[in-house]
């Protein structure tokens, strides 16, 4: 049996037999009485936020001789692997560290402890703020971003699986059918345990797995990662990867996962504060952003927003260069945790001081926070689904409340027409006499009628669907290329969603066609996002037509007018379930970045939850026996590490083959 000694604490590893551990993750409080830094949320000496860190020459010695210092003592006491880190983020795209790199970067700095990241897939299926490259082509350039935006941090390591990335969704099912299902091999959860095998950490740290409002993607990668910290030290999972290939069953100590919703105290008592989630009842670590960095001279948070600035065709580049939040208003990176010591949590509640008996919730004293898992009755499909994976796992409480009070969805009618409409961009007398819908905010800054307000009227013409947007608009957005009409999100635009049969989990068998109403080249231009068959409406809606009319000196907005057969639909159109929704996008800059959405039906991610979308009736409507189901039809495109030469040179220096994939036997 074989000792390493890690931190002063001993972690046992023993092959093919129990596994090795982490005895003390780097998330845990530090040690009150190390000297090298000032540990996260700590006043500084003089009294709080009084003394400023030495300037100029003696302010980088210091620096450098305190961080050789505390990486020569983390390399003595460390597994010596190649590719060790202490901590390992896991994620599902190129940017999702983002928000944590000012907590890696303090324990880097502070501590000496090394954080690798894992990204399940380049981001292919993202838009591009910065060009027109899109597919593998944008999944090579995002990982460069990737790279050179960690480094602020002081991560080295970026391991990429090679999964596909396809396009905004809320379902996690839906993305494991497509990152694991056919013609891929199933295999994403075998390479992260592969992964924490060969880089021994102490802390897991990835993305909250809860459903609601959040990227499908983004919950799969939280569900994984909590899969293979359980996972890894286990010798009879996945035991190939021990017999032949070599590697040893790893139990790191401690998983946490990003907590973005929390909204804790401000300023450096953060940190300190004893928090939990209101929901799960488990215990949130903060680290706060404000701690200042020695090598940086400046403050983590400053250092995190100049690594985020890197994510360029991401938007990220317009993000501005430097906070000027007061230091003694920021906050702190939240992280659930989620286990400890190899183990699920158990959620305490805190007592209320009136009523011991009555546990409420440290940060929201209404709240009863109980450590028993709390049934929801009426789940939705996604919700139930996400409940009996808690379940599976062992941590049941994780789906407290997982699913919203979801709003009353709106209701119209859309009335019959004797008379087919002109696609002329304009509502022409009597073309449009059902009711007019408004459209509310939904997301991104609020903004004045002027800037943007909109109103939508639906007809139906035989078997085809009518629409006409009216939207007030001040000042225009980026006007796109012909050949770039995609990733509507970026500018002005308008996007007409439908669902035929009004019970749909996710996009997939659903329509969503967007129309851009002024391009670079003149003219409209339409494509389906995100749905049944994302593409080109010319390829993809075969007979839909679109057009607008766009104000001029002075520009006061635009209208939009679509027709779209119904028989286009992934489905025969339900005339009394049919449920839509009529979105609208409003930027005012150049530089291709979205700033505010209405919708008629806005609550959540309203573009991609079909069950908030409203109610469509069809006023007299008679379907087409003959309309099969259509099928969803997905990219797959994924860019490939063997394509990457970052990382053929980082699959050399650590010795961890390409997209995790299997080792040669040894």
């Amino acid at each position: 049996m074989a000792a390493v000694a890690t931190l002063g604490l001993t972690a046992v590893c023993t092959l093919g037999a129990g596994p090795a551990s982490a005895a003390q993750p780097w998330g845990a409080e530090p040690d009150k009485t190390a000297s090298a830094g000032t540990r996260p949320g700590a006043v500084e000496p003089g009294g709080p936020l009084a003394a400023q860190p030495p300037t100029g020459r003696a302010a980088i010695v210091r620096a450098h001789t305190d961080r050789a210092r505390t990486e020569q003592a983390h390399t003595e006491r460390h597994p010596t692997t190649r590719a060790h880190t202490d901590v390992l983020f896991i994620g599902a795209h190129p940017d999702d560290e983002h928000g944590a790199l000012s907590t890696f970067g303090q324990w880097h700095e502070q501590r000496g402890a090394t954080t690798g990241v894992v990204t399940i897939t380049r981001g292919e299926g993202g838009g591009n703020a910065n060009g027109p490259q899109e597919g593998t082509e944008l999944g090579l350039i995002r990982e460069r971003e990737e790279r050179r935006a960690v480094r602020h941090a002081g991560i080295r390591n970026v391991f990429y699986l090679d999964k596909p990335d396809f396009w905004y969704t809320l379902s996690a099912p839906l993305t494991s059918r497509i990152w694991d299902g056919p013609p891929r091999e199933a295999d994403t959860l075998e390479r992260l345990v592969r992964l924490i095998r060969a880089t021994t950490p102490q802390t897991v740290v990835t993305m909250d797995p809860r459903p609601f409002d959040q990227h499908g993607a983004h919950q799969l990668a939280g569900r994984l990662a909590v899969e293979a910290y359980q996972l890894a030290g286990d010798p009879t999972a996945f035991p190939q990867q021990i017999t032949k290939e070599k590697y040893r069953p790893w139990q790191p100590s401690q998983l946490l996962a990003q907590n973005w919703r929390f909204r804790g105290p401000v300023g450096p008592e953060c940190a300190s504060a004893e928090a939990r989630d209101p929901a799960t009842g488990l215990p949130l670590r903060g680290v706060w952003e404000g701690a200042w960095s020695r090598q940086h001279r400046t403050t983590w948070a400053q250092q995190e927003r100049t690594a985020a600035r890197t994510y360029v065709t991401q938007g990220f580049g317009s993000l501005p260069p430097k906070i000027t939040t007061p230091r003694d208003k920021l906050g702190c990176d939240w992280f659930s945790v989620l286990a400890d010591n190899g183990k699920p949590t158990q959620p305490t509640p805190t007592a209320d001081p009136a009523n011991p008996a009555n546990p409420t919730n440290a940060t929201n004293p209404t709240t009863t926070t109980s450590t028993q898992p709390q049934p929801q009755p009426g789940l939705r499909p996604l919700f139930a689904e996400f409940r009996d994976w808690a379940a599976r796992v062992h941590m049941p409480w994780l789906a407290n409340d997982a699913q919203p009070n979801y709003p009353a969805a709106p209701t119209t009618t859309v009335p019959a027409i004797p008379q087919r409409p002109v696609v002329d961009g304009t509502a022409g007398s009597g073309e449009y006499p059902g009711e007019r819908l408004r459209l509310g905010h939904w997301q991104g800054a609020q903004c004045t009628a002027a800037d943007c307000a909109a109103t939508a009227r639906l007809a139906r013409h035989g078997d085809d669907l009518y629409a006409v947007i009216e939207v007030a608009d001040d000042t225009r957005g980026a006007a796109v290329e012909t050949a770039d009409c995609k990733r509507h999100w970026r500018t002005d635009a308008v996007e007409v969603a439908l669902d035929p049969r009004g019970t749909a989990d996710d996009t997939s068998t659903t329509f969503k066609a967007a129309v851009l109403p002024f391009t670079a080249d003149g003219g409209a231009c339409a494509a389906r996002d995100a749905d049944q068959y994302q593409g080109p409406a010319a390829q993809t809606a075969p007979g839909m037509q679109w057009a607008a009319t766009v104000s001029e000196q002075p520009y006061t907005g635009y209208t939009v007018e679509v027709k779209i057969p119904l028989d286009v639909l992934p489905a025969t159109a339900d005339p009394a379930a049919l449920t839509a929704n009529i979105l609208v996008y409003d930027s005012d800059t150049a530089d291709k970045t979205g700033q505010s959405r209405l919708a008629w039906s806005a609550y959540g991610s309203a573009q991609a939850d079909p069950y908030v979308w409203g109610r469509a009736r069809l006023d007299g409507y008679a379907p087409p026996a003959d309309q099969p189901p259509r099928k969803p039809v997905i990219p797959l495109e994924a860019a490939l590490s063997r394509d990457s030469l970052p990382s053929l040179v980082q699959s050399l220096r650590t010795g961890v083959p390409l997209a995790a994939g299997p080792r040669a036997p040894r």
